[in-house]
């Protein structure tokens, strides 16, 4: 349903905005370049992954992602220590959509370059937990529990909160479409499919724990989030999604709340309300598309 041409304006407010948080100063440039640069892409627009990270559900699986991804003990080591999200938690958000939407839908020369530059950037990044165990961001193995908590969080989100959910082969497509990334990354035999998904997450059980840092991470996320005032309501329906999206094993690890009946009655319809807002806000003008407005 298309709504009255008068909360045009309105829209278009809204939509920069949150443009803005999320891309940066750089993000009209950067979005120039990314789909106007010719060129062959490592995806086709058919490609289940350019619906995937296109749609508004990415908020919430975005989140979800981070809160799933702080349950290995390294991988959470690495992030406090040298990531600097809690001083710059806007920036960190800009870097990483940056990154998905190049690979995403950037020319395959600009998509090689920055998994290129991420390797270098995980060259450097060492240190010891503090219980003494080395890290180093580079260890194919970390990297792919990264990369499957990722990919897992976004499919889910979709799937719940996705403006077209997509059918088994979809899904199934999604998973390989990020293998391709994961390879560019450094990351060997990544899972091609949502059978081999689940098995390579099962497999990262036994390694898994809430430590103080993780705890501290999800308080940080969703008790004291770096938004404005004015964005802490849906902000709060975003991160009720996204806890609602953790297995049951990951929420108790983190001491968060999971209550079935009221996730199904009050979580999933503010999801849903808030991701339909998102995207109404971010949508191109008809007028846009039609070339009578940049």
């Amino acid at each position: 349903m298309r709504l009255p041409p008068s909360l045009d304006p309105l829209r278009d407010r809204m939509g920069e905005a949150i443009f803005s948080r999320v891309a940066g100063p750089q993000g009209a440039r950067n979005r120039a370049h990314i789909h106007g640069a010719p060129g062959p892409r490592w995806f086709g627009p058919e490609r289940p992954v350019r619906q995937v990270h296109g749609d508004a559900s990415m908020f919430i699986g975005g989140l979800a992602a981070l809160l799933l991804q702080s349950l290995h003990p390294l991988a959470m080591a690495a992030v406090a220590a040298h990531s600097g999200f809690r001083g710059d938690p806007w920036g960190r958000l800009q870097r990483t959509s940056t990154f998905l939407a190049v690979t995403t839908y950037g020319p395959a020369g600009s998509a090689q370059a920055a998994c290129d530059r991420v390797r270098a950037v995980h060259e450097r990044v060492r240190g010891t937990t503090a219980d003494g165990l080395p890290y180093a961001a580079s260890d194919p193995h970390l990297l792919c529990w990264v990369h499957i908590a990722e990919v897992d969080c976004f499919l889910r989100a979709h799937q719940r909160y996705g403006a077209r959910p997509l059918d088994d082969a979809g899904c199934d497509g999604y998973v390989a479409d990020m293998a391709r990334i994961a390879t560019a990354l450094g990351i060997p035999d990544p899972p091609a499919d949502r059978a081999g998904l689940a098995d390579r997450l099962a497999a990262y059980r036994g390694e898994l724990r809430a430590t103080p840092e993780a705890r501290s991470t999800a308080r940080y996320l969703l008790l004291r989030p770096p938004v404005p005032l004015v964005a802490r309501v849906p902000y709060g329906a975003v991160a009720a999604s996204a806890v609602s999206l953790l297995p049951p094993w990951a929420a108790r690890a983190l001491w968060l709340p999971r209550l079935p009946v009221a996730e199904e009655v009050c979580v999933r319809p503010l999801g849903t309300a808030v991701t339909a807002g998102i995207r109404w806000a971010m949508a191109p003008r008809r007028e846009a598309a039609d070339g009578g407005r940049a």
